[in-house]
């Protein structure tokens, strides 16, 4: 789904490149020109859009460290102690 909302994403984004409405006069409901109301509807897609991104393609825990991608750990410099291992550290 996630890449589905990026198709979404870039459709919108070449859409938005309305210079096919740029010398159309036609009123729309007769008084909206046709300019505006096709930016309102490229506003209600993209809502809709950032809707189905939050929805289906955002992490369920943004904190949480993804564990398929997880590295493994750095080795540590020599001489470095743990923090466990310094004098008086509770533990």
């Amino acid at each position: 789904m996630r890449f589905v909302v990026w198709l979404i994403v870039l459709g919108l984004a070449v859409a938005h490149q309305d210079v096919w409405n740029w010398e159309d006069k036609t009123l729309v409901f007769g008084f909206v020109p046709v300019t505006l109301a096709y930016h309102a509807g490229i506003s209600a897609s993209a809502a809709v859009t950032w809707f189905l991104a939050t929805k289906f393609a955002w992490p369920r825990d943004p904190f949480a460290e993804p564990e398929a991608d997880m590295k493994p750990p750095v080795p540590r410099a020599m001489g470095r102690p743990k923090a466990d291992e310094f004098e008086g550290a509770p533990g």
